[in-house]
This record gives C-alpha cells, sequence and structure tokens, in this order.
C-alpha cells in the first residue's frame, strides 16, 4: 500500500469514491457552481464598467468639461444651468487661460416604453466639427451637420443608437409636439461616446427643450493638452463659481465609485462561496462517516494518516474545481445576457469576463475546497482502526 500512494493513485482513488455517489456530488458541485457563476457576473460588472468608461472617455476629444457650480464628477450633467454669458467670457480668455476650442452643450435624455425609444440627445452648434469633440467621428451613412442646419429639424444619429431603434436616414425623431428631427446621417466614432448618443443642432434642442440662456455643459479644448490639469485649475480661479474637471479626473472620480461598488459586489460574492464552502464540507464530512470502516481497513493493510488526509481533501478539491469550472461557464452564460439586456438600453456592454476574473474563479475554488476539506480529512486521518472495524 506504501508503494502506491502517490499523487495518481490518490486522485484516482478520489475521483472514483466520487463517481459513486453521482447525484449527491452532481448536487454538491451545482450548488458550488452557482455560488461561481454568481461571483463571475457580479465581478464582471465592475471590470465590464470600468472598461467602458475608460474607452469613453478615451474617445471623448474634450480635454476639460465646465459646469455650473462645483465639479460634481458627473458624466452627463443634464440640467441646463450653465449661463450662456459664460461661453463669451471663456472666448474672451482663451489665450490668457490656454483654450483653443470652447463648445456650448445642452444634454437631453429622453426615455421611452422600451429600451429602443430612450436616447441620449447631444445639442451642439451645428458648424462644430465632431472630430473636434470625439476622436476618429465619421459619418457612416449620409453625412454630417452643416452651418446651415442650426436652428433646423435635422440630427445626425450614433451607430450604436440607430442599431437600437432601428433608425436609418429620414427617419424621423419627435421630441415634442412642435419639434421633429429628420435623421440626415448614421455616424460613428470607433466605439466611442458617440456611437450611443443623437446629436441635434443646438438651437433646435433649445427650442424644444425651451431653454434659450443656459447650458449643461462647455467643452473645452487646450491649447497644449497635456497641461490641461493647469487649464482647468486656471478657469476655476478666473471663474470661482465654475467647475472645471479634466478627463483623468472624471475617470478618477469614476474609478473611485467603482472600488466602492467592488466591495459591495465582492461582498455579496464572498457570502454565496461561503454557502458552497459548507455545502463541500458537508458532503465530504458525510462521506467520511460513510467509510469509517473502509478507511479502517486501508489503515489496517498498512496506509498512513496522511495517505488517507490527501484522499479526502483530495476530494474536495476536485469537486470545487469541478464546479468552478461550471460555474465560469454558467457565469460567462450570465454575462452575455447581461450585456444583451443593457445593450438594449444604454448600447453598451456592461460586463467583462477577463482572464484575472476567471483566475481568480480558480483561485477562489481551490481556497474553498482546501478549507472545507480540511476538518474532514483530519478527521479521517484520525479514525481508531479497532473500533471502526468493530462497527457493522
Amino acid at each position: 500500500m506504501r508503494a502506491g500512494t502517490g499523487p495518481a493513485m490518490t486522485g484516482t482513488l478520489a475521483a472514483a469514491s466520487l463517481r459513486q455517489r453521482p447525484l449527491r456530488t452532481f448536487l454538491t458541485a451545482l450548488g458550488i457552481a452557482v455560488a461561481v457563476a454568481g461571483a463571475v457576473v457580479f465581478l464582471s460588472l465592475g471590470e465590464g464598467i470600468r472598461s467602458v468608461f475608460s474607452d469613453q472617455l478615451a474617445n471623448l476629444g474634450p480635454d476639460i468639461q465646465v459646469t455650473f457650480g462645483p465639479a460634481s464628477g458627473d458624466f452627463f450633467p443634464t440640467s441646463p444651468d450653465l449661463p450662456a454669458h459664460y461661453l463669451g467670457d471663456l472666448q474672451a480668455a482663451a489665450d490668457e487661460l490656454g483654450i483653443r476650442l470652447a463648445v456650448p452643450t445642452l444634454l437631453y435624455l429622453r426615455g421611452g416604453l422600451s429600451p429602443s425609444q430612450s436616447y441620449i440627445f447631444e445639442g451642439l452648434p451645428a458648424d462644430v466639427d465632431l472630430s473636434d469633440l470625439f476622436f476618429g467621428a465619421e459619418a457612416r451613412e449620409g453625412r454630417l451637420l452643416t452651418a446651415a442646419d442650426e436652428g433646423q429639424g435635422v440630427a445626425v444619429v450614433g451607430a450604436s443608437a440607430a442599431e437600437r431603434g432601428r433608425l436609418t436616414l429620414g427617419s424621423t425623431l419627435r421630441l415634442n409636439p412642435n419639434v421633429s428631427l429628420e435623421v440626415v446621417g448614421v455616424v460613428s466614432a470607433n466605439g466611442g461616446l458617440l456611437d450611443n448618443v443623437i446629436v441635434a443642432p443646438l438651437t433646435t434642442l433649445q427650442r424644444a427643450m425651451g431653454v434659450t440662456d443656459r447650458y449643461s455643459l462647455i467643452a473645452v479644448s487646450s491649447v497644449k493638452p497635456e497641461r490641461a490639469a493647469e487649464v482647468a485649475a486656471a478657469i476655476q480661479q478666473k471663474f470661482p463659481e465654475l467647475g472645471a474637471q479634466t478627463r483623468s479626473e472624471l475617470f478618477e472620480q469614476v474609478s473611485t465609485s467603482l472600488k466602492v461598488s467592488d466591495v459591495v459586489r465582492l461582498g455579496i460574492s464572498a457570502i454565496a462561496l461561503i454557502v458552497g464552502a459548507i455545502a463541500v464540507a458537508n458532503t465530504v464530512m458525510m462521506s467520511v462517516f460513510e467509510r469509517t470502516r473502509e478507511f479502517a481497513v486501508i489503515r489496517a493493510v498498512g496506509a498512513r494518516p496522511r495517505f488517507l488526509f490527501g484522499l479526502v481533501l483530495t476530494e474536495s478539491l476536485l469537486l470545487s474545481l469541478a464546479g468552478a469550472a461550471v460555474g465560469v461557464a454558467i457565469g460567462r452564460g450570465g454575462v452575455y445576457f447581461v450585456n444583451r439586456v443593457a445593450y438594449d438600453y444604454v448600447g453598451l456592454h456592461v460586463a467583462l469576463v477577463t482572464p484575472r476574473l476567471v483566475g481568480f474563479a480558480v483561485l477562489v475554488a481551490l481556497v474553498m475546497g482546501l478549507s472545507s476539506g480540511l476538518l474532514p480529512a483530519a478527521r479521517a486521518s484520525r479514525i481508531p482502526i479497532a473500533e471502526a472495524l468493530a462497527r457493522e
């Protein structure tokens, strides 16, 4: 017996033991799989949202976002509370502050009865070059807005928004009973923010919203992008009532919020994983009780206590790893479903399964298997031979 108690034999015996109790093994592995799948889905949301915001901010051209009041980190400040005269003030001080371009922006979120009817409208001066605001912006179909479109009922639609809403050239978007927009172009910016918004002439959107002297924000591009933080500080010093945030500051605030949500998701996942670990410990402990006489016989023919310890611990690890493999597969399916729903609503894939996340899931399964198998394994290695053999 001592000559054949290597890792290969231990693994073979552990797998055979689990196969002898197929229903219990299946249900335990399924419980672990559900726990791991839940952890994968919850944690993938953090990975996906972080990736989405990173891509969106990377594809957003303006270096600085100027709003009224202290900078709040709001990515979509839809409230039109920035007085229009600040646009002229910033343009007049452009040379002093190092500003290359200042573009007034009006944002409007319109909900609908279904995801396909919910849109983000962005009002911009019709003569602005979209490539100044969105890197890689180009017309996929039709045309872009021109100066002649200012005040007219026209719009260009981001590629993702057009796909969700089944909008094509000539489609009509009704903002209110008095204002409708005809789609004259479908635009794209390499999967960036532009793909998910509808751009309309600024004065047209102002008329639809009943706002003529205020903006949601002013998008500012600096002469030297690498000095955006200095320009933002200069704007706030000259205009204390304004808030100025750089793209990096926005991303840092988003990252901080995501870290908080990561802790919450990790806590929820930990609860599910603890339940799975308890299930493994219960299954393995029951197996040890049922096989007391079997273990005594193995000890009687020469096996050492450490062999039984390793055998039971291996069973626990195999259960956990099998559950983890199935759980990762189920989790990928859950992530696919979440992304389908999210894309219908906001045109973005908000969950992402990364190699780091898969590695974390497998590592957690290993730790779960080890921790839940220690007590049953220790009991199996301490079974008294004479007493166990005397049992019926």
